[in-house]
């Protein structure tokens, strides 16, 4: 999701965060290192320090963006969802919070709820092609669906003459 992230791990161990000591009391520090680890490809590690500016800045929008982002490319995708949800209550015109929290809650196996997210996100800039690309993905995900579970339906039971099979018990 972040760009500059092509690994969905990180190589490093999430209790050590390399680089300089950051003063213990400096969010925009925090937010800073923690940025440039998730450009660096160290999405664990930049999630411990953004959670950590999270907590010190609860309200700061650009802070639990970048959390919910180093999450995401983390593979904590419910955390992502959680904290991409609190910007779209807060700021429901935000189309990358919209396209975060549907792409959050499609890794999750939610994909009604991504369907309506990247939807709403896809209206709201329907120039952005990698919203409308993750929105037709997600459909074509819940059509495959809806088509197995219809077969699955109309399918003859085990064992019945109509399924091709004879049982010869």
């Amino acid at each position: 999701m972040s760009e500059g992230s092509s690994a969905s791990g990180d190589s490093r161990a999430e209790e050590s965060i390399p680089g300089p000591d950051l003063p213990a009391d400096d969010v925009h520090a925090w937010y800073r290192r923690g940025m440039d680890l998730l450009g660096r490809g160290s999405p664990a590690a930049a999630a411990q320090l953004l959670q950590r500016a999270s907590t010190a800045e609860p309200a700061s929008r650009s802070v639990r963006e970048a959390l919910a982002r180093a999450q995401f490319d983390a593979g904590r995708y419910a955390e992502a969802a959680d904290n991409f949800r609190v910007i779209v209550e807060a700021s429901p015109s935000d189309d990358y919070a919209h396209f975060g929290l549907g792409l959050a809650l499609a890794r999750t196996g939610n994909y009604a709820g991504a369907a309506e997210y990247l939807a709403l996100a896809a209206a709201m800039r329907p120039d952005a092609v990698h919203y409308t690309d993750a929105l037709r993905s997600v459909r074509a995900t819940l059509r495959a669906r809806e088509d197995a579970r219809r077969a699955d339906q109309d399918a003859p039971p085990p064992g019945t003459p109509e399924d091709g099979t004879e049982d010869t018990r």
